[in-house]
């Protein structure tokens, strides 16, 4: 009976999150207002920025097969330097209609990052930048993402780490909108969880891919904070008890 419950509010969870999401960039695609240029070269730069940081491992062939898990309205798989490109999200759809200008450089599918419709070893590089916290099952993700790899393929994954106090704060949030208490609060709302440092770390335990560079910007994320005028009391609580630093890792399919 719990399992059963725990399921279901992990699907609300998951729902909420696409719906909150889609919203969100269907307002920001009634603002572009002749702004699609600056988004464009935003993209471009961190797709060539994500290459670089990959290449700087293992070369990156021109027709190295490359699948973007969680593309989004702004992925980076749109400007990737590769001929064989794709990119999967549950609202792959929508952000093609919102966004033609740059959704078309690459083909999307409309599917969920644990139940990728790819057969084993498809591609040579797997991306995943900022995710899986928005998602039902990240680390059923990580598992799918390893299983779509060629042996020696390589994976970029990133995702926004939190102090535990954060992580107690979702959970909270979760337990009274489970209890049917609907108060949402936006930043707990948008994401199905929120991930310590360590939690972020055990999602490759058990999956056969070799870490081979792993890094979270902690110390940077707190400093800046210090340094930012608060205004509100939350930007005092991230002096202390850091929120959304960057974890990222390179990591590299068994052979």
């Amino acid at each position: 009976m719990i399992e059963r419950l725990l399921e279901r509010e992990r699907r609300q969870r998951g729902h909420r999150a696409l719906v909150r999401q889609l919203r969100y960039q269907e307002e920001k695609s009634r603002s572009l207002n002749g702004f699609d240029q600056d988004y464009i070269a935003a993209m471009q730069r961190e797709s060539r920025s994500v290459r670089s940081r990959l290449e700087q491992f293992q070369p990156i062939a021109t027709e190295a097969r490359v699948l973007e898990v969680g593309s989004g309205a702004h992925g980076l798989i749109f400007y990737f330097d590769a001929l064989r490109r794709v990119g999967v999200d549950p609202l792959a759809r929508h952000y093609a209609s919102l966004f033609p200008g740059w959704q078309s450089q690459a083909p999307t599918v409309a599917a969920v990052g644990n139940a990728l419709p790819f057969p084993d070893a498809s591609f040579d590089v797997v991306l995943c930048d900022n995710v899986v916290d928005h998602a039902e099952d990240p680390k059923g993700i990580v598992v799918e993402m390893a299983r779509v790899l060629a042996p020696n393929g390589y994976l970029y994954f990133t995702v926004n780490v939190h102090h535990r106090l954060y992580w107690v704060a979702a959970f909270l949030h979760r337990a009274w909108n489970a209890a049917g208490i609907r108060f949402e609060i936006g930043p707990f709302a948008d994401h199905t969880v929120h991930l310590t440092p360590a939690q972020a770390r055990r999602l490759f335990d058990g999956v056969p891919m070799s870490v081979i560079s792993e890094s979270a910007d902690v110390d940077a994320v707190r400093a800046a904070a210090r340094e930012t005028a608060p205004r509100h009391p939350g930007d005092l609580l991230k002096r202390v008890f850091f929120k959304n630093a960057a974890f990222e890792v390179v990591a590299r399919r068994s052979s």
